[in-house]
């Protein structure tokens, strides 16, 4: 250790990120007088997109706030449903979430989805010229500067992955109306339109259909609709609690 110091005491829910952590979340940090807290937070390993309110001797400061020894700083993780001002709420998810964003999308939030490992930066890019919050487990990811605005998902199980998300942004719901390949609109389609895709059973035994607008995937109500629709209940009860 360095210079002199702060403590830092970090949020329960923070505290996987922080290894040198003891049990009760403090840990000591040398100050050098020019980094500002938000660096001294990130250096122990703490993303800014999980940092809430910053309280030094018990007082609020911004992240920009430059700590000086001897100071005890309290690290709150961020407030839920947690707004994201500046642009509609939509998201954008790395190559490891595509269940996530398969179940965001059937729920009608708008998911853009990288199947392929484009890298940290195209990510990051995409994220700010779209204005798209990034979920990920990346951690160094969502250090990059130039996020529109990120969020790490805690979970590894797709279920839980997605009440998180549910839980932390409350975003809108409109199930059913998008596609879960593309993330494109739907719209009616009369069984002719979408007949090229549909086996001889399938053309037999259901008559109402939607099309993606984008990329002309048909849907239809078929053997998977019943565990569909319960991920659609749960998520439309959890989103109206409080309201």
């Amino acid at each position: 250790m360095n210079g002199p110091e702060i403590h830092v005491e970090f949020a329960p829910e923070l505290h996987l990120f922080v290894p040198r952590a003891r049990r009760d979340g403090t840990v000591r940090a040398a100050t050098d007088g020019v980094s500002s807290l938000g660096h001294v937070i990130e250096s122990l390993g703490v993303p800014l997109t999980e940092v809430g309110a910053l309280l030094v001797d018990g007082r609020e400061v911004p992240v920009s706030h430059v700590p000086a020894a001897g100071e005890s700083v309290t690290v709150r993780t961020v407030a839920r449903p947690q707004r994201v001002p500046g642009a509609p709420l939509r998201f954008l998810l790395d190559v490891h979430l595509g269940t996530l964003a398969r179940r965001l999308r059937l729920l009608g939030v708008d998911t853009a989805y990288e199947s392929i490992d484009i890298g940290d930066p195209a990510l990051a890019a995409r994220s700010a010229a779209e204005r798209r919050v990034m979920l990920s487990r990346d951690r160094g990811l969502l250090r990059r500067r130039e996020l529109w605005a990120g969020a790490f998902v805690y979970s590894t199980r797709p279920e839980e992955q997605l009440r998180e998300v549910l839980e932390r942004f409350r975003p809108g719901l409109l199930p059913w109306t998008r596609c879960t390949a593309c993330n494109g609109l739907l719209r009616e389609a009369t069984k002719d339109e979408v007949a090229d895709q549909l086996k001889h059973g399938t053309h037999a035994t259901y008559d109402v259909f939607a099309q993606c607008g984008a990329c002309g995937r048909a849907y239809w109500r078929g053997a998977h609709h019943e565990q569909l629709e319960a991920i659609v209940r749960e998520a439309v009860a959890l989103c109206s609690e409080g309201r």
